[in-house]
């Protein structure tokens, strides 16, 4: 039995690397989409698109980030849930338990929704499908939010010792 759980951590450990080469690959993605995109828009300053297409620019970058983060948040949070706690990890990114995963998990989710709503907006042309569209994006957003609350609900107290509060982080 032993044997077989040593296993299982090796599958969750190449799981852990590859949701943080997912990570690492998004965030190196983003910061040279940022160096390309920033360059042409000193290439094109004063022509009447550059602003709303730097803007949009940005807004995207802020969602790829936010999805290597999520990555990240998982890669970090199976790490600490199966094979050891890693140090030199800030108070708010600590996971003890499932239920602290999907927490964290759940925050980036909504505001990924929420910035990948906006970029969609900002390109806007006119139309009613930006509204089919935002419902269905406010709806799962509210799905998750009430998950969210439930979750926390069903949490056992945190009198742990040493347990940071749950509004300390960020």
């Amino acid at each position: 039995m032993a044997r077989a759980f040593g296993f299982t951590r090796l599958i969750v450990e190449l799981g852990v690397l590859s949701s943080f080469a997912f990570s690492l690959a998004l965030f190196i993605a983003a910061i040279f989409q940022a160096y390309y995109t920033i360059g042409d828009a000193f290439r094109h300053l004063g022509e009447a698109n550059t602003t709303k297409h730097l803007l949009v620019a940005a807004v995207e970058q802020a969602d790829t980030l936010l999805v290597g983060m999520a990555l990240l948040i998982i890669s970090l949070g199976l790490q600490a849930l199966f094979i050891g706690q890693l140090r030199n990890v800030p108070a708010w990114l600590r996971v003890r338990t499932f239920d602290d995963l999907k927490q964290k998990l759940i925050g980036v989710v909504i505001t990924a929704l929420a910035v990948n709503f906006f970029a969609v907006a900002l390109e806007w042309t006119g139309g009613a499908e930006i509204l089919t569209y935002g419902a269905a994006v406010a709806a799962v957003i509210l799905a998750v939010g009430a998950y969210s609350v439930v979750l926390r609900g069903q949490a056992p107290a945190q009198v742990e010792e040493g347990r940071p509060d749950e509004g300390a982080h960020p």
